[in-house]
């Protein structure tokens, strides 16, 4: 059985399965296997997994060589470490327009234990800013299982796949709903107060949005898994119907999802959004919930900041 709580578990499932079928396919990584648990798809395919050790400007130049090659290179590292390699990621890949897909594991908070030098709460932003790199943020492990071997079988160009370590509560596995690059999904449908984010940290929303609910106050959470290209016509249609967003990341508010937003709804139907995110480094915990609420990302915040945007706009 495969813990379903843990991202980097089923990961490492999926990767193995997509082994089998996919013979070009090679992982690579950055003397982080055991930690990503990429090197399950090592001891079964030995001759299609690298370590190159601690240098990720050099994976990332090994994954472009690959790719130019006919290969399928798929880089696997915590979130932090891959951004030391953002120039490679830049002038390698996303220049070249090649198939190389990166998968940054332990992303926000989820690497609690090691302090704010592992916490990557600025990845988001530096990504998007590439313009032919893609991202994709799963809610949970229901939502990798969706949309990673989709991703790895027939989106060609570079990505950029988000996950977390362990942790991770599954909020979607009663949906229905199938994967599909640039499109959002609604969790729950609502009239009064929209939340929008991507990510592990949308069980905070479910929560506020079942909080509010007690008080009469109809709330919509949706889930952006695409957020570069993210589904604009979802977002049109919510600030449309609730006249007010809450934008909700693992992530540093500046540039990252509420800015997707934002520069989303600028363009198309300005409303009032509250962002709902980091404005500093982090800081070493016993848990990912202790720094959630440390930093005010949970449902608490959330509530506060519905109701924030309720009574500005009476």
């Amino acid at each position: 059985m495969i813990d379903l709580s843990s991202q980097r578990e089923v990961l490492a499932a999926i990767l193995e399965e997509l082994g089998e079928r996919l013979e070009d396919l090679a992982v690579i990584t950055a003397d982080v296997g055991k930690s990503t648990r990429a090197y399950r798809f090592g001891k079964k395919f030995p001759e299609r997994y690298f370590n190159v050790g601690v240098s990720e400007q050099h994976m990332i130049s090994f994954a472009a060589g690959l790719s130019m090659a006919g290969a399928r290179p798929i880089v696997v590292g915590f979130s932090v470490f891959l951004m030391r390699a953002w120039e490679q990621i830049r002038n390698s890949l996303d220049i070249m327009d090649l198939n190389v897909k990166i998968v940054g594991t332990h992303s926000g908070f989820s690497d609690f234990a090691d302090g704010s030098t592992h916490q990557s709460l600025e990845d988001i932003s530096l990504m998007r800013s590439l313009p032919n790199m893609k991202v994709v943020i799963p809610a949970d492990s229901i939502d990798i299982q969706r949309s990673l071997p989709q991703i790895v079988e027939s989106i060609r160009g570079p990505l950029y796949y988000r996950i977390g370590r362990d942790e991770s509560q599954v909020i979607t596995s009663g949906y229905t709903y199938k994967f599909s690059l640039g499109k959002g999904y609604v969790l729950k449908d609502g009239y009064d107060v929209a939340i929008a984010g991507a990510g592990p940290i949308l069980s905070e929303a479910i929560k506020a949005s079942d909080e509010l609910k007690k008080e009469g106050i109809s709330v919509a959470v949706i889930n952006l898994l695409s957020i570069k290209p993210i589904d604009e016509e979802l977002l049109e249609k919510y600030a449309r119907k609730t006249g007010r967003i809450v934008a909700l990341e693992e992530h540093s508010i500046y540039g990252g999802v509420g800015g997707a937003i934002a520069e989303v709804l600028a363009r198309k139907y300005p409303v009032k959004i509250k962002f709902v995110g980091t404005s500093t480094y982090g800081r070493s915990a016993k848990g990912t919930k202790e720094l959630w609420d440390h930093f005010g990302l949970n449902s608490a915040s959330v509530v506060a900041g519905c109701r924030d945007l309720l009574k500005s706009s009476k």
